[in-house]
């Protein structure tokens, strides 16, 4: 592998950069390549994602974060250790225990769209999942981050999210939209936050009377004592629970239900499979491992980007400091040797029974290491509470169905995804 030699065709567009990154990856684990004028190293191989990922993360860092100019300060996009802190003081709201705090406040967001599907499926009214699945995951982060249910001109004022994620570059260092209307975006999501923040301020002593907690509540204890947590951090820290809570939950849903549809076959076995399933903890697993392969097809997190801070040698490469790294989970998940026929749907890879890949990294939707996705479990949760409903009831049927990703800033179906809805008859 010699930068010097790295493949180096023209990159137009994102979903140009995944057919330059996957016709590379066909060298094997560790390949050269250009980004336009940036020399860069792919690593799709699992030992060699391991060591960058999660043995050596402070030779490979970030050196910028593509959407800093949304998140600011906030926990994804910080460094050393002022990320240090920022994770150690959120932690322990999104471990697996953790996460059982949040319960009431998923249940009621799932219950919010069962509701509108109901009344969708009688009326005979098509429904919008991607619309669905987006108010879903954005009502649940809102209620654990403010504890209340998120309202028609709140979840207005942040579509703007969509439109700043949607104007983010692929990797870090590439160019932003500029356009204004990105900049009106951004003044709203600024405004928005400080009101809440504000309000939170004001009805904290009610909180702390009602003992129920909110990751705000948290944020704002932790001002009260450490500098590091002024009303920018906590507005960074708030947008960034906001961004990172919703948007990878919602498009994993969103292309859950396009496999489904694709895959009708698929479909037909998890419903079988459902009603015979003699208890709950086989019922959760079979929508677990729905949710695991759709993962593993379309990690919305299918690009890391990393920075090599030192010398390093990588597979037995050298990896010279200032080197472009990229991490790429799109295509390890799709490695035959680790995946047999690595294209196809197959939920059952993922059960109890199935067989799968026993490295870490050849499964890593949410990375792996020190910097994993912190609310992977709360993820997880809020998804299968949603499909409990969702799946056993009714059978969305897209119309058209998108048959194109978009590899931008996520990973995530080309189009709106209308749909009707037929009850699930057994």
């Amino acid at each position: 592998m010699t930068l010097d030699e790295a493949k180096s065709p023209p990159v137009q567009s994102s979903n140009n950069m995944i057919e330059l990154l996957r016709e590379a990856a066909e060298d094997g684990p560790l390949t050269a390549v250009r980004i336009g004028d940036q020399p860069c190293v792919l690593v799709t191989g699992p030992e060699q994602t391991q060591q960058v990922l999660a043995r050596r993360p402070d030779v490979y860092v970030k050196r910028g974060h593509r959407a800093r100019r949304l998140l600011g300060d906030g926990l994804i996009s910080a460094t050393g250790e002022p990320w240090k802190r920022q994770r150690r003081l959120l932690q322990a709201q999104f471990t697996v225990a953790g996460t059982k705090r949040w319960e009431r406040h998923i249940a009621a967001a799932a219950e919010r769209i069962a509701d509108r599907w109901e009344t969708a499926v009688t009326a005979a009214t098509p429904v919008d999942v991607g619309q669905d699945m987006r108010f879903f995951a954005l009502d649940t982060i809102w209620r654990s981050l403010t504890g209340v249910a998120l309202d028609e001109v709140t979840q207005r004022e942040l579509d703007a999210v969509g439109t700043v994620v949607a104007s983010l570059p692929t990797t870090a260092g590439g160019a932003s939209d500029p356009s204004l209307a990105v900049d009106a975006a951004l003044r709203q999501i600024d405004t928005t936050a400080h009101r809440v923040i504000a309000s939170a301020r004001a009805h904290r002593a009610r909180e702390m009377s009602d003992r129920s907690p909110t990751v705000l509540g948290l944020l704002l204890d932790a001002s009260e004592s450490d500098p590091l947590y002024t009303d920018r951090l906590i507005r960074d820290e708030l947008v960034t629970l906001l961004v990172a809570g919703h948007e990878t939950t919602a498009q994993t849903l969103c292309w859950l239900f396009v496999l489904l549809d694709r895959h009708p076959d698929v479909h037909e076995q998890f419903l079988t499979a459902y009603a015979a399933a003699p208890d709950t903890a086989r019922r959760d697993a079979l929508l677990g491992a729905l949710v695991q392969e759709t993962l593993r097809l379309y990690p919305a997190v299918w690009l890391i980007p990393r920075h090599a801070a030192q010398d390093d040698v990588l597979d037995g490469h050298p990896v010279p400091a200032g080197t472009s790294v990229l991490v790429c989970p799109y295509l390890t998940h799709r490695i035959p040797g680790l995946w047999p026929d690595p294209e196809r749907f197959d939920p059952s890879r993922f059960l109890p029974e199935g067989e799968r890949p026993t490295h870490p990294a050849a499964f890593q939707p949410f990375g792996i290491g020190a910097r994993a996705c912190l609310g992977q479990h709360f993820a997880l949760r809020e998804t299968v509470t949603l499909l409990r409903l969702l799946l056993p009831a009714y059978r969305p049927s897209l119309t058209p169905a998108p048959r194109t990703a978009v590899f931008g800033a996520n990973l995530r179906p080309q189009g709106s995804l209308r749909a009707t809805l037929t009850r699930v008859s057994r």
